[in-house]
């Protein structure tokens, strides 16, 4: 059977995941993750996709990105994936696939949840108990949207930029949402909308997706419970 075509439109924000196969590491050290981040840069660059946020965990990493056109987030995906997996396997004597599969996205709207989105991936390690304070981990957006540091890889949205035009005011405002942290429903509506690749918005944005591309996008309801192995990833 064909793969179903994901969900694209060009310069709406998708929230995008890819974890390692059996759930296995992606990164060894700081040197694998050094490495990923140079061929993303690479990778978006080329393909003039704005990276708003991500994070880099053990087995899997998050992204919430813009592409500007069909297809350019597939084939900078594929091309800087493919030259990972080689460096790695070549660096740790391995063999095989790294990744699970194709990596997952959903295209993600309005100011609640662009910037619950946002939260949501830089979280990340907090939830996983790594760190107490999102700032404490390295390799995440989060330096540079809390105006911490200069980062080549991250665009800030406008959506985020409109927090205030002010960027102590900003980053203050962003710290405070930050710290609200992600509720169990908001958790739950991300991870779904996620592992199906359908439209996380409101019922006015999932209907112009679902006129403009001629697809349903909306949730589909499970007819039991799905399997460990099929769960989206609890981070």
């Amino acid at each position: 059977m064909p793969r179903r075509p994901r969900l694209e439109l060009p310069g709406c924000p998708l929230h995008v995941t890819q974890r390692g196969v059996n759930r296995c590491a992606i990164f060894v050290d700081d040197v694998d993750r050094r490495h990923f981040y140079d061929l993303l840069c690479d990778a978006t660059a080329e393909h003039g996709i704005a990276v708003h946020a991500y994070v880099f965990m053990g087995n899997h990493i998050h992204l919430l990105l813009t592409s500007p056109a069909h297809e350019a987030l597939s084939c900078a995906m594929r091309n800087f994936g493919q030259c990972y997996v080689q460096a790695f396997n070549k660096r740790h004597r391995r063999s095989g696939t790294l990744w699970q599969g194709r990596f997952k996205s959903c295209l993600v709207d309005t100011e609640r949840y662009l910037l619950t989105v946002y939260r949501y991936i830089e979280l990340n390690p907090v939830r996983a108990s790594m760190v107490s304070l999102p700032e404490h981990y390295r390799w995440s957006s989060v330096h540079a949207n809390l105006g911490m540091i200069e980062d080549p890889l991250v665009t800030p949205h406008s959506i985020f930029l409109a927090q205030d035009i002010d960027p102590e005011i900003r980053t203050h405002a962003y710290r405070t949402w930050l710290r609200e942290g992600v509720g169990d429903d908001e958790l739950e509506s991300i991870r779904a909308h996620l592992q199906q690749e359908r439209a996380l918005g409101d019922i006015k944005f999932q209907a112009m997706v679902e006129k403009t591309l001629g697809r349903p996008v909306q949730l589909r309801n499970r007819g039991r419970p799905r399997s460990r192995d099929s769960q989206p990833d609890g981070a």
